[in-house]
């Protein structure tokens, strides 16, 4: 088959499902959003791909607005006609579309209409939720209609798709309710490129250039945007602030980087050290110098969005502590497997808490860093989530 596979954030697990299909025979079109501040994955050729894999960036005028409502807008219109003269050029069997915005997929929708290419909604997110809980908090009247109008977009969507890829059983009561028939929702989980994120040693080439090899570490890396607190992340580095040994170590841009900036030079947190997103080859180096490694959700998130980056941590074997919903599902998968703490996201006193509590006892980091790999290698086999993808697309 040719498939094109739109995955908007270049994140590491969809290119991994990109490679794997194409080494099945399929010839693959991997794209993604060029000029958009994120984490990525290996969004480059290497000499092992075959040939009928491709990656291409899909280019924008500018850096890709995630927060400013207007010139949002205005962008996925422009990302929309992108991506549909890719679609246009490569004349796909099918087309998977991951983390899209609903503008643009509202034109990939329309083109693969018109066309006969099977669509494939991968719903990372449910971004109508998102987007409805983040206007409130601007435009607390306004704010209901236009959230009220995503909400139905993205419904719409999805019924007109052929096929709907969710992430978790919790996005079933909205898939329902959206008027989805049961046979067209697939639920796959997302995963983590093992075999991408080997397990390394604290003291490696990243912590070594930058010093904090002989630290202890609680290690961000990830988007910290409007479903993230970055409060807590300050308040824990206020609770360690006269600990010398301790770094608070924070990996991110955007508005939450700016913010954690501005908080650091107020209160003088000399442990609180920033970095912006660094190449995905240096990862495994990145997370290893992490001694705990922290993931945040707020709570209006609750099951709609669920934090890829904690299923990442957990290749790293090292202990995890999450502020998070506890009904989410990265909250349910790290308490069962005993790979590390999840505390409620409004529970600031018991976040700094459970970080000291990680903090003084290193066996039982050693307990959750081993449960979690464990629970990796036992769950994130691609060949197997291959398998899940490839029966979809030719049923």
């Amino acid at each position: 088959m040719r498939i094109l596979i739109n995955d908007h954030a270049g994140h590491p697990f969809q290119v991994q499902l990109s490679r794997c299909l194409a080494k099945r025979g399929h010839d693959v079109l991997h794209t993604y959003c060029a000029l958009l501040s994120t984490p990525r994955g290996a969004l480059i050729r290497n000499d092992n791909d075959p040939d009928t894999f491709k990656v291409e960036g899909v280019l924008t005028r500018k850096e890709f607005s995630k927060y400013s409502l207007m010139s949002r807008f205005l962008q996925e219109k422009e990302l929309g006609r992108a991506n549909v003269t890719r679609l246009a050029a490569f004349q796909p069997d099918v087309c998977i579309s991951a983390n899209t915005p609903l503008g643009a997929q509202t034109m990939m929708i329309n083109e693969c209409r018109q066309n006969g290419i099977k669509f494939v909604f991968w719903a990372q997110d449910l971004l109508g939720v998102g987007i409805r809980n983040n206007v409130r908090k601007k435009l607390p009247i306004l704010g209901n209609f236009i959230g009220l109008y995503y909400c139905r977009l993205e419904q719409m969507l999805l019924r007109r798709s052929d096929e709907i890829v969710i992430i978790t059983d919790d996005f079933q009561p909205i898939m329902r309710s959206a008027g989805i028939p049961d046979k067209k929702i697939h639920v796959i989980e997302n995963w983590a490129p093992l075999e991408e994120l080997p397990v390394k040693q604290k003291t490696n080439q990243w912590s070594f250039q930058h010093g904090l090899d002989k630290k202890f570490c609680f290690l961000y890396s990830g988007t910290l945007g409007m479903k993230h607190n970055p409060e807590l992340i300050v308040t824990l580095a206020l609770a360690f602030k006269t600990q010398k040994d301790v770094a608070i170590v924070v990996i991110t841009e955007g508005i939450g980087a700016e913010f954690l900036k501005s908080k650091k030079e107020k209160l003088g947190l000399s442990n609180l050290i920033l970095f912006p997103f660094q190449p995905f080859r240096d990862l495994p180096d990145v997370l290893a110098t992490g001694d705990v490694l922290l993931a945040i959700l707020e709570p209006d998130a609750g099951v709609f969005a669920v934090p890829s980056k904690v299923l990442t941590c957990l290749c790293a074997q090292r202990p995890l502590l999450l502020a998070v919903p506890p009904e989410n599902l990265a909250s349910v998968i790290v308490t069962d497997s005993r790979a590390g703490f999840a505390v409620s996201p409004s529970n600031f006193k018991c976040f700094t808490e459970t970080a000291n509590k990680l903090y003084q006892d290193g066996e039982l980091r050693n307990e959750f860093a081993m449960n979690g790999r464990i629970y990796a290698e036992k769950t994130f086999d691609i060949e197997r989530i291959t398998d899940k993808f490839e029966n979809m697309l030719v049923a």
